[in-house]
């Protein structure tokens, strides 16, 4: 059975908005990110997507291209938070519940505002 993730929504967010020219400010970044997103634990059962702002393009599964610039291993409900503008990403990752292995300076370009807003209700 597949994983279900709150993180899920989000992720098809990004991947219809990256086809809309709102999205060319976030390409510049120009970097391509893995999060490998868990369930409960971070390193237990995660699902992987590829943000890729040089293709302009998220994918599931992992990076065919080489290695990504950034890695950052998240739990579903603080990728869900972080997303959304209600986490902080260092202080996440100050507080080790967000890692990151590979590009800090990448990962730095990697702020809430990259993230389309949610229409509200």
């Amino acid at each position: 059975m597949a994983t279900v993730l709150k993180s899920d929504s989000v992720i098809e967010l990004m991947k219809r908005f990256l086809k809309t020219e709102e999205s060319a400010k976030i390409k510049k970044i120009n970097y391509v990110y893995q999060f490998n997103i868990a369930p409960k634990k971070i390193g237990t059962d995660e699902v992987i997507y590829i943000l890729d702002l040089k293709k302009g393009e998220v994918t599931k599964g992992s990076y065919e291209g080489g290695t990504p610039d950034a890695t950052i291993s998240i739990k579903d409900d603080d990728f869900f938070k972080l997303a959304t503008g209600q986490l902080n990403p260092q202080i996440a990752f100050m507080r080790g519940t967000l890692k990151i292995k590979g590009s800090l300076s990448a990962a730095q370009k990697l702020t809430p505002d990259i993230f389309p807003k949610p229409a509200k209700l």
